[in-house]
């Protein structure tokens, strides 16, 4: 049931100075480097800025430990020279997207809902991104391409969920959010808009009253599915940002992709379980690496990953265990990595 929107403890809610801190976010690897005390002897210069650039927020910044180049928010945004890498198997379009894409901007993988690319950036760069060879150029996310958009769906009934992804879907202000809203609002056989974002876990000043209102107001039962990998990325604003949207009616998930050296730690993966329900998020997927080029260096082996998952099965409460899966092209859904011995 939803309830009074949660009063924001700053004046940030009620403005827009997320879109301040999104500008200001670092973009240089030397001035990363300054910030938490690193040095090139240690990291690199971060050469890989021309393949894929640096992007990491103040608010992200401050949660890493300075003086640790193995902290594991650092490794998850560091361009490190093994990016320059080609290994087999890794490709620039590892989950075949392209084959799935009857209309600019929108993406129809899955039978009953669709996967629309709202933005052609993000607020902070993942260094594992798979999808940070996309031809966003190719994929007009604008307004003037949401006309196509509804007649697809119209034109497909069985779809009855909307997907809003990029790129970084919460980019978009609160009024051009609201104007792709409302018009979704009006096709009767769509039930829920689900938004993949990092941008509240990146810039948790993202969850303004304004889009609390409009969810809270919405036809469309809301869901946000939350990108938090370490237990380390989740910070009091994130836990108070993570609250505000509960209280709001938002039905909350979280998605992690298991990443070498980040969070292939049974600890880490038992802490981020318990510090996600106590946000009110749960527990969804932890998904292997989706096998894209310049990402090799952060991929967990099978083997490993189902010893990991075995481990946290063992040690967390059974709706704390997300499930263990991945992508695989021209499936209808994910897929399950299960245990051995069990099908």
């Amino acid at each position: 049931m939803k309830s009074a929107i949660i009063p924001c403890s700053t004046p940030a809610c009620h403005s827009s100075s997320w879109k301040k801190q999104l500008a200001e976010a670092v973009t240089e690897p030397a001035e990363l480097l300054r910030r938490l005390n690193l040095s090139e002897a240690e990291c690199g210069q971060g050469s890989a800025t021309r393949l894929f650039k640096l992007r990491v927020p103040e608010p992200y910044i401050r949660r890493m430990q300075p003086g640790n180049p193995t902290d594991p928010l650092f490794l998850q945004v560091w361009p490190h020279d093994a990016e320059f890498n080609l290994k087999p198997g890794f490709v620039q379009d590892p989950l075949e997207e392209s084959q799935s894409n009857p209309v600019p901007g929108l993406l129809h993988k899955y039978g009953k809902r669709v996967l629309t690319i709202n933005a052609a950036s993000c607020a902070i760069n993942c260094r594992y991104c798979f999808r940070r060879h996309f031809d966003y150029q190719e994929q007009s996310a604008g307004e003037a391409n949401w006309t196509r958009w509804l007649d697809y769906i119209q034109q497909n009934p069985e779809i009855d969920e909307v997907i809003l992804s990029g790129g970084e879907p919460l980019l978009m202000s609160d009024e051009k959010l609201k104007r792709l809203h409302d018009l979704l609002a009006q096709l009767p056989q769509l039930k829920r808009l689900r938004i993949h974002s990092r941008l509240p876990l990146v810039i948790p000043d993202r969850i303004t009253d304004d889009l609390l209102n409009l969810a809270e107001n919405s036809p469309l039962h809301w869901v946000l599915v939350w990108h938090i990998n370490h237990p380390a990325e989740i910070d009091d604003a994130v836990i108070q940002a993570a609250h505000r949207c509960c209280h709001a009616g938002i039905h909350q998930l979280n998605q992690s992709v298991l990443l070498k050296n980040v969070n292939d730690d049974v600890s880490a993966l038992t802490e981020l379980s318990e510090r996600l329900h106590a946000c009110r998020i749960q527990p969804y997927y932890l998904h292997l690496l989706d096998r894209v080029t310049g990402t090799h260096h952060f991929e967990v082996a099978e083997s490993r990953a189902l010893t990991l998952y075995r481990q946290l099965e063992a040690s967390v409460s059974g709706y704390l265990l997300p499930r263990l899966v991945r992508e695989i092209p021209g499936q209808h859904s994910k897929t399950p990595v299960y245990p051995p011995g069990i099908a």
